[in-house]
């Protein structure tokens, strides 16, 4: 069996020669194509459209690729289509130039001519030829929908640039960009294909821009561009992009390395094709049918490996590796066995990312070997599928067959299954692990609000290396290198995180900063309560998405403070103006104050008068003024005013155990709950002992407990420790704009929240209307989450729970 050129491949010369400024798709994965056919030798093209010869020849080109690629492709394009975006582009780019001097037209043919040779979808390809008309040209995006339809135009929206929005610095509007282009991905993935596409044509062709312009732009393409590519898999892009960067950034160290590089060649492509020949005798034996081929490493990679391990070019070896195609996985590890058996593997080289694939998808077999001259030879093998998904990452999913009647893995309707991405199916809804920092970025990104942290999370997390590591029952979690339990709890989900309180690594138990390694089997250890997380742990942990929820934990409890201190400050300025202070602030008086002080809702008013944004004077001072114009506060309801829902459940005494509270040096003690401050679980807590009725448990903040510390030597410490058997019981005031069927909207929140409502008392007072339930709750936890639906609900202003005699 002779040894088989791949197809999919480039010979190792013309990697090693590949000129910055090819305008072929070599790099790319596609066919070498530098040379644009006749427009006559095409087949479809129509004579009577009104174009020049260099659109012929233009659209001559994007079709020929096309037609080379219809044979193995997994859709079929829609040639009457992609002309019809063809000339709407001529048409709006008829009078526009490059910085070259060339038509305009030229750049995104050339940007859907990428796209031909990652085998796209019709969509793609037209939405590729109209990228820059709403952006560059009079063309509106409704123009596009109204023409081309909703999908094509939803892929330009997402390609085209923030305009329209004054911005108050140039990062800023870089940041907002990528933001946008990141969320549109992941509505339709082929809207980053498109912006990798349209930036190898820009790099390909960067020489016409200026000096400056061009350093920025290769920059801007090594931090972002290259490293996305590499995320989603497209290696065959992200090579080039490389190269072109770093021909770009440094001219001489490029020239360099390329001189060094072909010094040798003929030798290692020798090297490499004699083995090759032995091994594929030796498999050609045992039946396994292989391509064999030679892959050279690209030039800013050895730069790379030069600069960062401070290794000179002679010590790199593997300049030139074997690349080994068979027709299954079972052929994989058949074909290392036998390349083990002919040659001794180095030590700790052995990979297999066909077990264990990376974040990008990408799966092969890799092994090191003393080859038959005493040199290491590195060898990948690879089914064609992995061979794809390894060149071209999620664009690999328009690139299987399929039966008729069937859809494309990936496609709308495919069974396949990477599906997810692709045909504008949002890549977060689908069940495709493979995609899972896709949609990781997705989740954090919404939290950062400051440009500047959105830029630097964003190039962390596209840089960042991986390790792979295990739950005890099995499933892998892939983290960023150096990650530690903490990240892995984070991972895993975020109650999981915020209960941490320690790990055990392969059955160990270690400290949350240990760093975890690939194979490890991690199990995190949990309070039955949560606790919260530390804000030390904001320098322990590696990841993104377990820096922004322990983030995102501490703002809600700053919010949550600040608000409390409003409450409270507000309660205060109103007792020394003499005025009473339950009645106003659950009065229609005082939500007629804030709502004329632009709130909308009580609770972002008490944020901002606890943040000193609001002075609390100001606030009291416009209470006075209505209540010296005639209007009054409400007082306490009467009987007659009032709807009672339910009856009260008398508290019996209970067991300590049943309570889930821990009494030093007693157990099992008979507790009762005080109802003047009604604790549940999570607040702080003193036991008072009651003559004949036990202990009685009060809120730390309650001002009975305060009056009752008069008799010290009664108090016991006492704490939240365990499950309680038990529920527990708070009042909840709810003030709102009073609407039709609010009573439904409150107790169906009530009962998705797991809140047992045991009484309900309304009052109209229009035209507000205050509502107080006492409901059951388990803790502290279930209460603040019903709040906060509580809060969102429609026309509510107010939610809060109360505490009889607090405050």
């Amino acid at each position: 069996m002779a040894i088989a050129k791949d197809s999919k491949s480039l010979p190792v010369a013309e990697l090693d020669e590949l000129p910055v400024s090819s305008e072929g798709v070599v790099a790319t994965g596609a066919p070498k194509r530098l040379g644009p056919p006749e427009a006559a030798a095409v087949p479809g093209t129509d004579e009577r459209l009104d174009l020049n010869e260099l659109e012929r020849r233009l659209l001559g080109d994007l079709f020929a690729i096309v037609s080379e690629h219809a044979e193995d492709s997994a859709v079929e394009i829609d040639r009457d289509r992609v002309r019809d975006a063809f000339v709407f582009a001529c048409e709006h780019h008829a009078d526009q130039r490059r910085k070259s001097g060339e038509d305009f037209i030229v750049h995104p043919v050339g940007v859907a001519r990428i796209c031909a040779g990652m085998r796209l979808d019709t969509e793609t390809l037209c939405a590729a030829l109209l990228h820059d008309t709403v952006e560059d040209t009079s063309a509106s995006i409704e123009e596009v929908r109204e023409r081309f339809g909703d999908e094509i135009a939803q892929i330009v929206d997402g390609v085209t640039k923030l305009t329209g929005i004054v911005f108050q610095s140039r990062d800023e509007a870089q940041a907002e960009n990528y933001r946008k282009m990141m969320v549109a991905m992941a509505t339709d993935v082929r809207v980053i294909l498109i912006k990798l596409a349209d930036r190898l044509h820009n790099m390909r062709t960067i020489d016409a821009m200026p000096k400056q312009k061009q350093i920025e732009k290769a920059r801007e393409t090594l931090d972002i561009y290259a490293p996305l590519a590499h995320r989603l898999g497209i290696h065959a892009i992200k090579w080039e992009l490389e190269d072109l960067a770093f021909a770009t950034l440094h001219p001489r160290k490029y020239q360099e390395i390329k001189g060094l590089v072909a010094q040798q060649r003929d030798e290692r492509e020798r090297y490499v094709a004699e083995a090759g020949e032995y091994l594929a005798r030796e498999l050609q034996a045992l039946g396994i049918e292989a391509r064999i081929a030679g892959r050279a490493k690209h030039f800013y990679s050895i730069y790379s490996k030069m600069t960062k391990k401070g290794r000179e070019f002679n010590e790199i070896y593997d300049l030139t590796a074997m690349r080994v195609i068979v027709d299954s996985v079972k052929d994989c590890y058949g074909t290392v066995g036998v390349i083990h058996s002919l040659w001794k593997p180095l030590p700790g080289r052995f990979k297999d990312f066909i077990a264990m694939p990376k974040f990008n998808m990408y799966q092969s077999l890799h092994t090191t070997i003393i080859g038959p001259e005493g040199r290491p030879l590195e060898i990948q093998l690879r089914t064609q599928e992995m061979h794809e998904m390894a060149e071209f990452g999620v664009a690999a999913h328009w690139m299987y067959k399929t039966s008729p009647g069937q859809s494309a893995p990936g496609v709308p309707g495919g069974s396949g299954e990477r599906g997810s991405g692709a045909g504008g199916v949002p890549i977060n809804t689908g069940e495709d692990a493979k995609l899972q920092w896709l949609r990781s970025m997705l989740d954090w990104q919404k939290d950062l609000l400051d440009p500047q942290e959105f830029m630097e999370t964003l190039r962390t997390d596209l840089f960042e290396d991986e390790v792979y590591v295990f739950t005890p029952k099995g499933e892998v979690k892939s983290l960023a290198a150096g990650a530690t339990p903490l990240d892995f709890a984070y991972e895993v989900h975020t109650e999981i995180g915020h209960r941490c309180v320690g790990a055990r690594i392969n059955g160990k138990i270690v400290p949350l900063h240990c760093e975890l390694h690939s194979g490890d089997i991690v199990e995190i250890l949990t309070a039955k309560r949560e606790r919260g997380p530390s804000r030390d742990w904001l320098a322990t942990v590696k990841t993104t998405r377990a820096r922004n929820k322990i983030k995102a934990w501490f703002k809600a409890e700053s919010r949550q403070d600040t608000e409390h201190t409003g409450r409270d400050l507000l309660q205060e300025h109103l007792r020394k103006q003499g005025l009473p202070a339950q009645k106003i602030t659950g009065s229609a008086l005082l939500a007629d104050v804030i709502r004329e002080m632009g709130y909308r809702k009580a609770d972002d008013f008490y944020i901002a008068l606890g943040a000193a944004k609001v002075s609390p004077k100001i606030v009291v001072n416009k209470v006075m003024q209505r209540l010296k114009q005639g209007e009054a506060a409400d007082g306490e309801a009467s009987s007659a005013d009032l709807l009672r829902v339910g009856r009260a459940r008398r508290r019996p005494t209970k067991s300590s155990g049943q309570y889930g509270i821990r009494v030093d040096g007693v157990e099992d003690v008979m507790l009762r709950l005080a109802k003047c401050c009604r604790p549940v679980p999570g607040d702080e807590i003193v036991g008072y002992i009651s003559l004949g009725r036990g202990i009685t448990i009060h809120r730390e903040d309650c001002p009975n407990s305060v009056v009752l510390r008069k008799d010290p030597e009664r108090f016991t410490s006492v704490s939240w420790e365990g499950d309680q058997s038990t529920a527990f019981v708070v009042e909840i005031q709810i003030d709102a704009w009073d609407r039709h069927r609010l009573l439904e909207d409150l107790s169906r929140v009530f009962s998705e929240s797991g809140a047992n409502i045991l009484e309900a008392r309304c009052l109209s007072t229009p035209p507000m209307v205050k509502n107080r339930f006492v409901v059951e709750v388990a803790d502290t936890h279930t209460l603040k989450g019903a709040v906060t639906r509580l809060r969102n609900i429609e026309s509510v202003f107010d939610a809060y729970r109360v505490t009889p005699g607090v405050g």
